[in-house]
């Protein structure tokens, strides 16, 4: 009976379909339209580039120390301190150095009193031969007499010249002394700021052991590294868009200062000297990466704005030819201002909605926003 029942009742339900079929045509349901701004997708020629690494430098760096050996006696600068040229940064103990002046300078008087007193007597020998010449004329002396005389000028005027020579001498290690003196206060070679300080008063300094680093003030410069494949297409005053990883809203576009024309012959790289624009957020040691042309190649890109997020994945919404969006998975490469390369997922000359915001656009008709 159970069965039989069921029979009956999906007979019934058949025949009750049957009679509700009308034989009228199925029409799906119109796509809704929504407005939004359309861009194109669009080819050009990208230019092929080598990213470097390296670390910001200031242009002129210095490391000091003394050139005369001594004790400190004070430090007077610390890190961060701006100096100006010439400025004294230590000072060394001076007391051996200066005795050693004294020393010189009492030489030089010594040289200069018997300089003077040789050339008292060379005044009266040459006065001397003066008068005997005359009575040699007058046949009042003898050939003998007037030959010493003679020999007695001129050895009074050789020890002027021997003694003019040993004061020059003693002038000489004088103005030696004084140097030595010199380099008892430390100074700046140029106008910078300390980076780093190595010596306390009390350390006994000599010449090769560092005291202090200076950086030169103004612009900093990006030293990196370039394989020797990539050398060739660099050139001094070239343009290099550099990336900064601290300061990521600077975008700075640095001019090739030097190359050094010797590989490293362990890593087979250039060293490539870039200067950099001036810019209160950079700091030596800062990392960076310059983007270094070595050519071009065709390329698709789009705007940034086109280019939404679904989950983890960058997508877009392309427009057919009935201008019905549907959702397109996309690989971006290189972004450059507000234009980013696809490398996937999009053709040239494809019409996109742009900034699509969160909004679900498939299926959905797209018309020009005005």
């Amino acid at each position: 009976m159970k069965r039989v029942l069921s029979i009956f009742v999906l007979a019934s339900t058949g025949g009750g379909l049957a009679g509700c079929h009308t034989g009228a045509p199925v029409h799906p349901a119109p796509a809704q339209t929504v407005q939004a701004r359309i861009v194109e997708s669009r080819q050009l020629q990208a230019p092929v580039t080598v990213r470097s690494t390296g670390t910001l430098h200031a242009r002129q760096t210095a490391t000091i120390s003394a050139q005369v050996m001594g004790r400190v006696q004070e430090v007077l600068v610390r890190e961060g301190d701006t100096v100006r040229t010439g400025q004294t940064l230590a000072v060394l103990d001076d007391t051996t150095l200066r005795a050693a002046t004294d020393q010189a300078q009492a030489a030089v008087r010594a040289a200069e009193n018997q300089q003077d007193a040789a050339q008292t007597n060379a005044d009266l020998a040459a006065s001397t031969l003066g008068r005997f010449k005359q009575l040699q004329a007058q046949k009042s002396v003898s050939p003998q007499e007037i030959d010493e005389v003679a020999r007695r000028a001129e050895g009074s005027a050789a020890q002027v010249e021997a003694l003019r020579a040993q004061a020059a001498a003693a002038k000489a290690q004088e103005s030696g002394a004084r140097a030595m003196l010199a380099y008892t206060r430390v100074t700046a070679p140029f106008a910078g700021v300390i980076t780093a300080r190595m010596a306390d008063p009390g350390t006994l300094a000599s010449p090769g052991v560092p005291l202090l680093q200076i950086d030169s003030a103004g612009p900093l410069q990006l030293q990196t590294t370039v394989d020797e494949s990539a050398i060739g297409a660099i050139r001094k005053g070239m343009k290099i868009n550099v990336s900064i990883d601290a300061a990521p809203s600077l975008d700075p576009a640095g001019t090739v200062a030097a190359i050094v024309p010797a590989a490293d012959p362990a890593s087979h790289t250039f060293l490539v000297k870039i200067d950099l624009p001036p810019s209160p957020e950079l700091r030596a040691g800062m990392y960076a990466t310059a983007a270094i042309a070595t050519g071009s190649r065709a390329a698709i890109v789009a705007q940034r704005s086109a280019v939404v997020m679904r989950g983890s994945l960058p997508c877009a919404y392309v427009l057919d030819s009935n201008g019905i969006a549907q959702l397109r998975y996309v690989t971006l490469g290189a972004q450059q201002g507000n234009m980013v390369e696809i490398l996937s997922g999009l053709s040239a000359g494809e019409k996109l909605v742009d900034d699509p915001g969160d909004r679900e656009l498939a299926g959905k008709r797209v018309e020009v926003q005005p």
